[in-house]
Parts: C-alpha cells; structure tokens; sequence
C-alpha cells in the first residue's frame, strides 16, 4: 500500500472548474519549501512559499519565492493599502489557528487563498518566474502552473515584501 495519500478531492475539482492550465506533481513527502526544492529538483525562486499571515484581525496568505523571507514592515503597508485602513499587527499564527480556522492539518497549507476564502498577496518577483510549484494543501502533491495563471485565478495583489536571503 502506498504511503502518498491522493491529491485533496476539493482543490482538484476547484482547479478543474476553473479551466486554469495547471499539472499535479506527486512527490515524497515534504514539509518545506526546500524540501519541495530539492525533491523535484528545481531552483528556491521556482518554488511558491506559502504563509498564513495574521494582520489585526484579518487573515491573508502571503505568497513568496522559496529563497526569499517576508518584510513584515513591507507586507503590513501593503496590507494596508488593500484593506484601505492601517494594519496595526502583522504576524504569522500559530499552527492552531491554520487548524481551526481553515480546518487543516498544521503545515499543510494551500497556495490557494481563494478555496480558502482567504485574499492572496504575492511577492511581485515570483511574477517574473514564468512558471511555480504552489503548495496543493498535501505533504505528497504540488501544483505546476504558469504564474500569470495563478496571479489571475487567485486575483493576487502584487507587490514587494519579500527579501532575497543571502
């Protein structure tokens, strides 16, 4: 019997309705953007990083290549702009929250913000990746699709808060 557990029924079916051109990649299982990397063996800046971010009381994901760390000063000034007010705090939460907010297993976050009902902000140099692996919400399954794509499905603001690691 196979330890790779199959590819989230719902997300599938979100991908399929949308007619967005995309490939599922099945993988060992993995808990990180490095380890996503390194299995498929592509570059960090090929690789969507995916972070449920808290700001006041609002949640977004925060979508960021994988070689890149999030500015929180950046992404709450972003983050104001979209909410059209001032974001007090931003942080990332705890696992719990991601489990009993969005009822999922800790870790095992989709890069799709809209099948969560959660608005998407995109670091704006991943948009100049022609093409990503985006986190599927399964520790043995990712997502390739055209970044264009996904900007458009997931009607992702774009704007910098990301900083290249050294």
């Amino acid at each position: 019997m196979s330890k790779i557990k199959k590819f989230p029924l719902k997300l599938a079916k979100y991908l399929e309705n949308s007619k967005t051109k995309h490939k599922i990649l099945i993988h060992k299982t993995v808990y990180t953007a490095y380890d996503v990397a390194a299995t498929m063996g592509k570059k960090l800046n090929e690789i969507a990083k995916t972070l449920l971010v808290a700001a006041d009381k609002d949640y977004y994901l925060a979508i960021l290549p994988a070689d890149h760390n999030l500015d929180f000063k950046k992404l709450s000034q972003l983050m104001g702009k979209v909410a059209g007010k001032k974001i007090k705090v931003v942080k990332i939460p705890g696992e719990e929250v991601m489990e009993k907010l969005l009822k999922i297993k800790a870790g095992a976050m989709s890069a799709f913000g809209s099948f969560h009902k959660l608005p998407v902000i995109m670091e704006k140099k991943l948009s100049e990746t022609k093409k990503a692996i985006f986190s599927s919400g399964s520790f043995n399954h990712s997502v390739e699709m055209a970044v264009k794509d996904f900007v458009k499905l997931e009607k992702a603001v774009l704007g910098s808060f990301g900083v290249k690691k050294k």
